[in-house]
This record gives structure tokens, sequence and C-alpha cells, in this order.
């Protein structure tokens, strides 16, 4: 059986999250800020009586900040126990991918780095296969390690 992928766009890059990975894909409704939490973390939002951490990826990047006014859908990824919704651009499909994914041989951005684990090709497309969790971690803890 194929590997799915959910093919979303961050920073104006169509990339892919392994489906496995994925929970729900949703449009939040509203978000509540979260003091003193970390830069990436844009604040929290409300989805069927949980509490959902919202994590701005492109903070989370290095990348700059998502405008929150314009911007709503989200990808929902558990981890640690606790489910988070990563702020994209938008939400393309989920698709499986033709090859394998392979390593990618060339830096691609320092944030991009940080989060990429190798590339796939899907619908003729070489896509950049990214780890949710990575993301949710942040460029703090990917600095650190």
């Amino acid at each position: 059986m194929a590997e799915l992928y959910l093919i979303v766009t961050i920073g104006g890059r169509r990339v892919a999250f392994p489906a496995s990975d994925v929970e729900a894909v949703v449009e939040l409704e509203g978000l509540t800020p979260a003091p003193r939490a970390a830069p990436h973390v844009a604040g929290l939002s409300a989805l069927r009586s949980r509490v959902l951490t919202v994590i701005d990826c492109l903070a989370a990047l290095d990348l700059g900040a998502t405008d929150l006014a314009r911007l709503r859908d989200a990808v929902v990824v558990p981890s640690g126990g606790h489910p988070y919704a990563l702020l994209v651009e938008a939400v393309e499909d989920v698709l499986d991918a033709e090859i394998a994914p392979g390593a990618t041989r060339a830096p691609i951005g320092a944030g991009w780095d940080q989060v990429a684990l190798g590339a796939i090709e899907a619908n003729g497309d070489l896509l950049l296969l990214v780890d949710p969790h990575r993301i949710i971690a942040g460029q703090d803890a990917a600095q650190a390690a």
C-alpha cells in the first residue's frame, strides 16, 4: 500500500506532511493569545471541546509571521499527547507518492532544513516532505539539538 501525504502550502511553498501524522484539517473559528508562550505559538483555539495549541508555521520556520486575521486553515497533529493546529496558507489534497521518499541533496533554507524529512514525487511534482512534529517544536528546539 502506498504512503499517503497531505499537500499544503506554507510560506508560498507546496510541501507534504505524512498523512499518518495528521488527525484532521480544520478551519479555526477563534484564536486566544497565550501569554509567555514560545514565539511560534500563535495562541489557543477550541475544536470539539478540546483546546488546541495553534502553531504559526512561518514563525516556527523563522520565515516571518502569519497574518492571523487572514489565515485560518489548520492541520491538526497530535504530538506528545496534546493536539496542535498548524496554520497553513492552503490545504490542497491527499496524494500518494509515485516513488519512495528520497533525501534532499542540497540545502533548502535554514528553517526548512530543520524540518525536512526528504522529498517526494506526487502528481509529477517534487515536494519537500516535512515533519510536523519538528514544526511544533520550533526553531529554539531545532537550534538546541
